[in-house]
């Protein structure tokens, strides 16, 4: 019967080939799906991974391509580097949400007057609220040993209905005639996140993105701290006879994730977004921690893996229109994705051998 062997080593093509067997198995995968329930597989995936680059409205589906592989790419970034610490913050997305109510708490207190400091306090703000929301479960794990993957998780549902309550209560705009949602900052000068290159879809949070896979190479390949984090990763034991402290790493990596997934929520609700709503939350923050894995955890990894996903965003839009497939498509998509990447990752581990039965 077939078994599996733990590989001595494994080789560096087969770690990088493993993302590309998965996004290739997703593809076959969702191409059969299609055809089972009735759709032209071929023409399915044409109009998910093809059209919105070079189809007829390409025009309007490029510059989505930034806007959408901003936040993946600010928030995988900042998973990537507790990832690689072994401390798993599965719960961005409730520092997204967070993050993105503090930054427009920011702005509508400041309403209406205008001044260049309000924008950058409601980034400070953003980050500040996310940071906060990540420091929960750290600071459970570090104080009782509470699974920072359960607190962060569960926080997520919290942070839900905090927007929501925002949204019904203290944050609902006098003027959306009793419909909830705060107002929309887009309409507020001092604190939109403008297209600052027309036709480009790069407003802040693309360039915060850019910035922070550059951060996050030069932690990880030039910095002190870094090495420290890839050390506790691979040998923890190591790491504390090294002087590195568990508590004080799990508090700077959730923190730190904490605080990007913050500034990315900010960036939306100011930007695309436009407004806090009982719905505020995109699922950015679970789709990031597939961004963080199909990239293998390296930042260029990150930058390419958030622009496919972000394809598979925009796709999935154009074959709702086009082709009249599920709204779900998108999520089993990545769903597909992630699943795929799991089980080849396992064979860059594991050889698979058959052994006759005793």
């Amino acid at each position: 019967m077939l078994q599996l062997e733990p590989r001595a080593a494994t080789p560096w093509w087969l770690a990088i080939a493993s993302p590309l067997m998965a996004v290739v198995a997703t593809m076959v995968a969702g191409g059969a799906l299609f055809a089972l329930m009735g759709f032209d597989p071929v023409a399915s995936i044409r109009t998910i991974f093809w059209d919105p680059l070079f189809g007829p409205a390409s025009g309007y589906s490029r510059p989505q391509l930034l806007v959408k592989a901003g936040p993946l790419i600010l928030i995988a970034s900042g998973l990537a580097i507790g990832f690689r610490a072994g401390i798993w913050n599965i719960g961005a997305e409730g520092q997204y949400i967070i993050g993105g109510i503090c930054g427009a708490a920011v702005a509508l207190a400041a309403y209406p007057a205008e001044g260049a400091w309000i924008f950058p306090a409601m980034v400070l703000a953003g980050a500040a609220g996310g940071w906060a929301w990540g420091m929960i479960p750290a600071t459970l794990r570090n104080w009782t040993g509470a699974s920072e993957i359960l607190v962060s998780l569960m926080l997520v549902y919290v942070a839900q209905r905090v927007a929501a309550w925002m949204a019904f209560g203290p944050m609902r705009s006098p003027e959306g005639f009793g419909m909830p949602g705060s107002r929309n900052l887009q309409h507020y000068p001092s604190a939109a996140n403008p297209e600052l290159a027309a036709g480009t879809g790069a407003h802040w949070g693309v360039i915060a993105a850019g910035l922070a896979v550059l951060a996050t190479w030069f932690l990880m390949s030039r910095h002190i701290r870094g090495f420290r984090i890839r050390v506790a990763g691979m040998a923890p034991r190591a790491a504390r006879f090294a002087g590195v402290r568990p508590e004080t790493l799990v508090a700077f990596c959730l923190g730190l994730s904490g605080a990007l997934a913050g500034m990315a929520g900010l960036f939306e609700v100011s930007g695309p977004g436009g407004q806090i709503t009982d719905s505020f939350g995109s699922g950015y923050g679970f789709t990031a921690i597939i961004v963080a894995f199909l990239g293998r955890l390296h930042p260029l990894g990150i930058l390419l893996a958030g622009l496919l996903l972000a394809l598979t965003y925009i796709g999935g839009e154009l074959a709702q229109l086009m082709l009249q497939l599920p709204a779900a498509t998108v999520q089993v998509f990545q769903g597909m994705l992630l699943f795929f990447l799991l089980g080849f990752d396992t064979l860059t581990r594991y050889r698979l051998r058959w052994r006759a039965a005793k």
